[in-house]
């Protein structure tokens, strides 16, 4: 088995932030001893806890540790004490700074129901066993990055936000959409609004372009409406749902109702700089220092890391089944809590993943995974 090396910068920024990123890390950790590999681990201020330390939400020398970086892990930015700032900024602004710089065009949300959750799914039983799919948002442009505009006051305000997409755009997240379909279930749903916007008649268009030189993956269009009904109602009908910034940061949240919570959830941001793993939900400033948030989301984004930055595929897949082994023991954190489970901490939940990815390393060891 090939040994590699490799730097990742971990962002633990606010709230949980530090909590679940270290979770994370120990994981990567036990993976890296385990498999002989070498894992520097670089931290660096981030968010909220930037400006406290810093003045800024990214500082210069974070985004040169960020670039210099294999890979990147972050945790979660922002909270109420920063509100009162003006929005370029707050914490949020240097995760949409980070992107930018570092030329981070595409986010990918894998949106799994696993089995052992069935019970904290939004959804009845029979609808959200089997989910599995990929929302595939593009992270650069729309109306995030559009003009914003604001002006006058009281009874005469004003705003405005623009949105704008160009071909080029939206060429490069569709084609990557159907490259992940076709090592997938060979379907991709475009969500758009082309039946009112300009920016949206424009997105099918090209989609539809991209399309034709896919010949083995079925396109269909969407009204983003309706997809938050369809997300609801039959999510076993998507396979990879490609769509517009704004759109897919809204229905990602959506369709996390699938899965449980927004503790589950790990995401890749993708393009022509080290790819950044965070988990999809927020800082959670009411539950920071209690030891109580969840870390599968987290630690779901570190075998991510794994298994998108570094090739290492069979470590990402002991750490999965190292996180359904313990679920399927009833173990959970507060917010998965049922009547017949044992609620643990953030710190106790990591323990009992990293025990099972030990006995996971026993049993690759003794028979490997392919048994």
């Amino acid at each position: 088995m090939t040994t590699v090396t490799k730097r990742i910068v971990v962002l633990a920024g606010d709230g949980i932030g530090p909590e679940v990123t270290a979770a994370a890390t120990h994981v990567l950790k036990d993976c890296a001893a385990e498999f002989s590999h070498h894992f520097e681990f670089i931290e660096m201020p981030f968010g909220g806890a930037a400006i406290d330390r810093c003045g800024a939400p990214l500082t210069a020398e974070t985004l040169e540790a960020c670039r210099a970086a294999d890979a990147i892990l972050l945790g979660a930015v922002g909270g109420p004490r920063w509100d009162a700032l003006p929005l370029e900024k707050r914490p949020e602004s240097g995760l949409l700074g980070l992107r930018k710089q570092l030329g981070l065009y595409i986010n990918v949300r894998p949106i799994r129901v696993r089995p052992a959750l069935l019970d904290v799914s939004a959804l009845k039983p029979e609808r959200a066993r089997g989910v599995d799919l990929e929302i595939v948002r593009e992270l650069a442009g729309g109306i995030y990055f559009g003009e914003h505009r604001s002006e006058g006051t009281n009874g005469n305000s004003r705003a405005s936000d623009l949105e704008v997409y160009t071909a080029p755009e939206i060429e490069r997240v569709a084609q990557f959409a159907f490259e992940r379909a076709e090592r997938r279930g060979n379907h991709v749903t475009s969500i758009d609004k082309a039946n009112v916007l300009a920016s949206s008649v424009l997105w099918r268009r090209v989609v539809t372009s991209v399309g034709a030189a896919h010949p083995g993956v079925k396109l269909d269009h969407m009204y983003v409406d309706n997809a938050a009904l369809q997300v609801v109602l039959a999510p076993k009908q998507f396979d990879v749902i490609v769509t517009s910034n704004m759109f897919g940061d809204i229905l990602s949240d959506g369709a996390a109702g699938a899965a449980g919570s927004l503790g589950l959830i790990p995401s890749m941001s993708w393009g022509l700089g080290p790819s950044l793993y965070e988990p999809i939900h927020g800082s959670a400033p009411s539950l920071a220092g209690r030891d109580v948030a969840c870390p599968i989301g987290a630690i779901s984004s570190a075998a991510m890391l794994l298994r998108e930055s570094f090739g290492l595929h069979t470590e990402a897949n002991a750490i999965e089944h190292a996180l359904d082994r313990v679920l399927d023991h009833g173990i959970r954190t507060q917010d998965l809590a049922a009547p017949d489970s044992t609620v643990v901490g953030c710190t106790a939940f990591t323990s009992r993943v990293r025990d099972a990815l030990q006995e996971n390393f026993s049993h690759f060891e003794r028979y490997g995974w392919g048994v």
